[in-house]
């Protein structure tokens, strides 16, 4: 049997090494420290560029995601305050995240026509729900398209590497540099009244947003943003192809926008 001492033995020094780190590092701005903190943080980097990767066309290597996380993660490295008492992974995580977005959108990786078939998709959602009062049907969305379910669902796999950054995009139009992200509420502006009043009022808003989704979106979203799972694992609780997971996903995406824009 593992020895389970030995095991919490070693994790507490771990932590201990760590928290001296930082110690070391914002107390006295080690550069030592400071290079030992982004390697000792730079998996996460990888799991987040590999998340970021799932869809994205083939043309995008995940080296390529990597290296612009590593700038995600030295600036919250930088920027983070221990004595918040946030978790630092969840911090960097929403940075790292950010960092490859915004590279992303700097090369305009997304067509033209892509963008245009989501602000379409999401359009007919805000209409459909604002005329029903509830969640439009797929057979419902791809009557008002004016296009068979076989459309729809092809439509929204074209679209579905856009739908994996759009949780992470501007509420409420999704341009750089305007707005607040989602990941803007995670840490760094607490001290600020305002804006602790504005993030935390956004994240009421988000939650309800996603409380109001059809069970099988909602479950999509709890799983792959908040329980880290993977599509494919997704795919094997709900019995469901992965394809057909990131078509719920993006599907479910461009619903949560539609209401965050425009709510109903």
């Amino acid at each position: 049997m593992p020895d389970n001492s030995k095991t919490t033995t070693i994790q507490d020094d771990t932590a201990n090494v760590i928290a001296g780190l930082w110690q070391d590092y914002k107390d006295n701005a080690a550069n030592e420290a400071r290079e030992r903190l982004i390697l000792h943080y730079s998996p996460l980097v990888k799991f987040v560029a590999g998340r970021v990767a799932v869809g994205l066309p083939q043309s995008i290597e995940q080296t390529d995601l990597v290296s612009y996380g590593i700038f995600g993660l030295i600036d919250a490295i930088d920027k983070f305050d221990p004595a918040r008492g946030f978790k630092f992974e969840t911090y960097a995580i929403s940075r790292i995240k950010g960092a490859i977005i915004d590279e992303l959108r700097s090369i305009d990786w997304v067509p033209r026509s892509v963008r245009a078939k989501a602000r379409a998709i999401e359009r007919a959602y805000s209409k459909l729900e604002n005329e029903l009062k509830r969640t439009p049907e797929e057979e419902e969305v791809a009557a008002e398209l004016g296009m068979t379910m076989k459309e729809l669902a092809q439509i929204l796999s074209h679209i579905s590497f856009v739908g994996v950054v759009a949780l992470d995009e501007i509420v409420g139009g999704g341009e750089q540099g305007s707005g607040t992200t989602i990941g803007d509420t995670v840490a760094d502006k607490v001290n600020d009244p305002v804006a602790a009043f504005e993030a935390d009022e956004m994240k009421h808003l988000l939650a309800d947003a996603i409380n109001r989704m059809p069970d099988r979106e909602r479950l999509v979203l709890t799983l792959y943003y908040y329980e880290g799972m993977t599509l494919a694992e997704i795919g094997e609780v709900l019995s469901v192809t992965e394809s057909r997971v990131c078509q719920i996903h993006t599907k479910a995406i461009l619903q949560l926008r539609s209401r965050m824009v425009e709510p109903a």
